[in-house]
């Protein structure tokens, strides 16, 4: 694999159509969310990377020293790379709007994409996201967010959830937060809500 661009899963949509990355989460591939993103946007073209760094052979975006301590200046290469790729995949399909997607690990790299390279990204959908740093000003205006978590997740403290999500709404972003009663997982009422939150773009 290049160290310019990822490998990827890509289903074509149709012209002049909205382009919609999905990004998995620590242990996952391109393909965790990749039909997922088909079924929520049908005529979408949908690009699913695959995280490039292997953590004790589980596939993640960026490297890490411990649970909640990222290694920053892996953090910092791999947003550069991510928004390069975006950039270069939404140029290459003509898209009308750029939508991303990411489930933990891929949230926080889509999040910080948001952060560090403002209006590249139209509008996110963050599953269980975590930023455990002070993210950096920039304008986002007219950027679309919506946030899912759990009140009791360990890995993403409600707390620093709510942070992000101030963070993100002084910058000028619209961001919603979809909650539920449990942890880390996945639940059905997110899919519902990221359903809802994406049929606007479809």
């Amino acid at each position: 694999m290049s160290v310019d661009t990822y490998v990827f899963a890509e289903r074509a949509g149709g012209q002049a159509r909205p382009i919609l990355f999905t990004f998995h989460g620590t242990g996952g591939d391109e393909q965790q969310f990749h039909r997922f993103g088909g079924d929520l946007m049908p005529e979408a073209t949908v690009i699913s990377p695959r995280g490039d760094v292997s953590e004790y052979g589980a596939l993640r975006f960026f490297k890490r020293r411990a649970e909640g301590q990222y290694d920053m200046a892996d953090l910092a290469r791999a947003t550069d790379k991510m928004a390069g790729f975006i950039r270069e995949q939404t140029e290459a399909h003509g898209a009308t709007a750029v939508i991303g997607l990411g489930y933990s690990n891929g949230a926080n790299i889509l999040a910080n994409v948001l952060i560090e390279y403002p209006g590249l990204v139209d509008a996110a959908v963050l599953m269980h996201p975590l930023i455990p740093f002070t993210p950096k000003d920039g304008a986002l205006f007219g950027t679309d967010v919506l946030i899912t978590a759990g009140q009791h997740d360990p890995i993403c403290p409600a707390g620093l959830t709510e942070r992000l999500a101030e963070h993100l709404v002084g910058q000028g972003a619209s961001v919603t937060i979809d909650w539920h009663e449990g942890g880390h997982e996945l639940r059905q009422s997110e899919v519902t809500a990221v359903q809802a939150f994406l049929a606007r773009f479809a």
